[in-house]
């Protein structure tokens, strides 16, 4: 049998602090390129509704149920050669270790959202009032902007090989939208004998 040039498949991870504008990117961003996405908190979600006793509070069971979740959906879409763009906050500490099995079916990108602290606190006050199913994950009551400020601060990205790409999300991304898109499709072929 003749060998044929097999192309691994592309994890795209859109990373950021909370109020980045992740969710907001990934979707753009597969729209572009025709891939699917992954989403964390869109999985959380999902899992959320389908448990009618759920009270979301900081670190609570299904935040973890969901991160096991995540990575299981990842590595089926990268063995089955799928191209995929991933998105969650991804902080070095709580992702890496998710991560890092699927560099081993996968080439990554890592696009990092990055915006002002104020303009994060927000976004995340406002979708908190206008997007009820995103309230799965945080505590009940007002969110302290204090707080959002200072975890935004805090902020580790992910630190794992691969080519990365900062992007502001303030108003426009910055690049735009077809430069991400061409990052993100720059791919390595590999010769399968």
């Amino acid at each position: 049998m003749l060998g044929h040039a097999v192309r691994r498949p592309r994890l795209v991870v859109v990373s950021g602090p909370p109020g980045s504008g992740k969710t907001t990117l990934a979707h753009a961003l597969g729209r572009a390129v025709g891939w699917p996405v992954i989403s964390r908190d869109e999985i959380k979600q999902g899992m959320a509704h389908a448990d009618p006793a759920f009270e979301p509070a900081p670190e609570d069971e299904l935040a973890l149920r969901t991160l096991d979740t995540f990575f299981e959906v990842l590595a089926v879409l990268a063995r089955a050669g799928v191209d995929t763009v991933a998105e969650a906050a991804f902080q070095d500490r709580l992702w890496r270790p998710g991560l890092e099995p699927l560099a081993a079916l996968a080439d990554f990108r890592f696009l990092h959202c990055v915006v002002d602290r104020d303009v994060a606190v927000d976004r995340i006050a406002r979708r908190r009032r206008e997007e009820p199913l995103r309230r799965v994950h945080s505590a009940p009551g007002e969110p302290d902007p204090a707080a959002l400020a200072a975890r935004h601060d805090a902020f580790q990205r992910v630190r794992l090989e691969g080519p990365a790409l900062e992007v502001d999300t303030t108003v426009e991304y910055r690049p735009g939208l077809g430069e991400i898109a061409a990052f993100a499709k720059n791919a390595r072929i590999i010769d399968i004998r």
